[in-house]
């Protein structure tokens, strides 16, 4: 039941975009052929007329249409030229064009308000992070940091920390013998690995067999700083180091607490920098603790996390909520709350852009339906109606992206007719787009196909 309400929000969100295209068009005065809610595949539910546009309702709900007389080729030659929608000033076409992303916005921002002013309250995006247990072996490093039960994890390697997974990405990326080693790092073992062994010159070269190789006592790499977005899993994390190869991961763990390395004839002194290089990257915690009544920072020793990337804490969350009591709160805090999810959202699409974030993550109307749905079931109505505020955010700026077949893609072209001032050549924007439109259709059904695997794998 749930699944199908998240169905019906989304299909909701569609209707509410081809309503702005189709409003704005008849408050201008342009003729609108017809309004499809749904896609124009399968059985019509519903045919009817208002004036003189025609109103399908489509089985398959998850689309919609708003039809000019130029998009008819059969009647185009038998309309008049005043009602085709390529005539109209490009002013006019700009704002239908626009409407439905506008009412996308619009629509996110009531949804907001509503649930403000509904339950009186909207999530900041934070948390506060207590420490419920420390569960790590006795002899991890956690326990001689001086963390203590109860402790507020306020920032890690000076990075303000305030989601959970904040936490888990720092401990992950600065695993104990990750194969990747700092190039400053690996510079500075191999020469102190050339003062202690002089006779060896040659640093590229093969030691010969039965060399003895002083080593040098192992030392902390150097703690790893995340951006905001790479914390948060919104970017991959870049990973200029340098990699060590499969020989030089096995000579790592061949030379682990030694002081002197027989060589075997196999590795130079190259390959033995890089392999004393990869060890354990700490991590510096500062949290709140109340001392005598009272919330004071406190900077703890080096933080370990093992070669699985564990720290070994338990941790109890608190949900920070921006209070929407008054009518200046829930204003304040509904603007603050979309501002919010629209910065995200574009720095989220910028990184899908740059190649940060992969495909494979890219999910679609599969995967919310099932997390909308989910996040009723636990949450109630609340989460579900800002989910979908999100989703019509999202629907917002997808559309307006310069991409022929998308809206943004229509006032490119316009913009291009307003600099040339005239029209562009029907035949060359219809290949265009049709070009656009199906690599549009091939990523649906890579994002469908992403979907699937995911609830097949329990990903999602």
């Amino acid at each position: 039941m749930n699944i199908v309400i998240m169905l019906l929000l989304i299909s909701f969100l569609i209707l509410v975009h081809e309503l702005g295209h189709f409003m704005s068009a008849r408050v201008l005065g342009i003729k609108v052929d017809k309004f499809g809610f749904g896609l124009p595949f399968g059985p019509t539910l519903f045919k009817g007329k208002i004036g003189d546009t025609e109103i399908l309702v489509h089985a398959l709900l998850l689309g919609g249409y708003v039809a000019f007389p130029d998009d008819d080729p059969d009647t185009k030659d038998e309309t008049k030229p005043e009602d085709l929608f390529k005539n109209k000033p490009i002013w006019k076409r700009t704002i239908v064009v626009s409407a439905g992303v506008i009412a996308n916005v619009l629509c996110a921002i009531f949804l907001v308000i509503f649930a403000a002013s509904v339950w009186h309250k909207l999530p900041a995006g934070k948390y506060n992070i207590t420490v419920a247990q420390i569960t790590a072996p006795k002899t991890a490093s956690v326990h001689y940091s001086g963390l203590k039960k109860g402790d507020r994890i306020y920032k890690i390697n000076g990075s303000e920390i305030f989601q959970p997974f904040q936490i888990n990405k720092y401990a992950t990326e600065s695993k104990y013998h990750d194969g990747y080693v700092a190039g400053e790092t690996y510079k500075k073992v191999l020469n102190k690995l050339k003062e202690k062994n002089p006779k060896i010159t040659d640093t590229k070269s093969l030691i010969e067999k039965d060399t003895k190789i002083n080593l040098i006592p192992i030392e902390d790499e150097k703690e790893i700083k995340l951006t905001k977005a790479a914390s948060m899993g919104i970017e991959k994390v870049k990973k200029d180091d340098l990699k060590l190869d499969n020989n030089q991961l096995t000579l790592r763990d061949n030379i682990q607490g030694k002081n002197i390395y027989n060589s075997d004839g196999k590795y130079s002194l190259e390959d033995i920098a890089l392999a004393l290089s990869d060890t354990k990257k700490p991590m510096h915690f500062t949290v709140i603790r109340k001392i005598n009544g009272a919330e004071k920072e406190v900077n703890l020793k080096p933080i370990y996390s093992d070669e699985k990337g564990v720290i070994g804490i338990q941790q109890n969350l608190e949900e920070i909520l921006l209070s929407a009591n008054t009518p200046k709160e829930i204003l304040e805090s509904s603007i603050a709350y979309t501002y919010r999810v629209t910065d995200l959202t574009l720095l989220g699409l910028g990184k899908l852009f740059t190649g940060q974030i992969p495909m494979k993550e890219l999910h679609g109307i599969v995967a919310i339906t099932k997390v909308g749905g989910d996040m009723i079931q636990e949450s109630g109505l609340f989460n579900g109606l800002l989910l979908t505020a999100i989703i019509s955010i999202n629907l917002a700026v997808m559309n307006l992206l310069p991409i022929p077949a998308l809206d943004g893609g229509h006032l490119l072209f316009l913009l291009i007719e307003k600099i040339k001032g005239k029209p562009l050549d029907e035949k060359v924007i219809a290949q265009v787009s049709n070009f656009f439109f199906l690599l549009l259709i091939i990523l649906m059904l890579l994002i469908v196909f992403n979907d699937i695997f995911a609830l097949m794998t329990n990903k999602i």
